[in-house]
């Protein structure tokens, strides 16, 4: 997961999102520490400290002195809606942008998405 070019403290906080997004790390829970990030990734904990303070600064994260950091109450939902938009920004406009160019009109399009979803659920199984 650490390596694909992207800034390492940006990755351990896309990590824990992907965990608190899954479910793995539920609301409320505590998340693992800077040390243990740290070690479990061999990076240097400030590195790591400053993937889990990005989400402190967002409103993801919330610190307790003393004990740790804790997912805050809301914040899969947060999460979800974030990136839902990100994905409609990134996948979903320049496919439709690229369909208009093409003369594709809605409903064509829309069956050929219908059309995709079904053979993707075929190949996974």
């Amino acid at each position: 997961m650490i390596d694909d070019g992207r800034p390492l403290f940006q990755q351990i906080a896309e990590q824990i999102e992907g965990a608190i997004i899954d479910g793995s790390l539920p609301e409320q829970a505590q998340v693992p520490s800077t040390n243990e990030l740290a070690a479990f990734h061999r990076i240097n904990p400030a590195t790591a400290a400053k993937g889990l303070n990005q989400l402190v600064t967002e409103g993801i994260l919330y610190k307790k002195r003393g004990i740790g950091m804790f997912v805050t109450a809301g914040a899969r939902e947060a999460l979800r809606s974030r990136r839902r938009e990100a994905f409609a920004r990134q996948y979903v406009e320049p496919l439709v942008t690229e369909a208009a160019r093409l003369g594709i009109p809605h409903d064509e399009l829309r069956s050929m998405l219908d059309t995709s979803r079904v053979e993707n659920r075929e190949v996974a199984r």
